[in-house]
């Protein structure tokens, strides 16, 4: 969770002209896996089904 927290801020303050646009694809999806992780854990531990 502080990984997700931490991507979140971290794309939060850049302004996104400054980044080369590999960077930021890599960062989005980079962001993209922690958030899936981060669903699996909570319907792990909640029992939830994801569609």
């Amino acid at each position: 969770m502080v990984e997700l927290s931490a991507a979140i801020d971290h794309l939060a303050v850049e302004d996104v002209a400054d980044i080369p646009r590999i960077e930021l694809a890599e960062q989005l999806i980079e962001l993209h896996w922690q958030m899936a992780r981060l669903q699996a854990q909570i319907a792990r531990r909640t029992g939830v089904r994801l569609p």
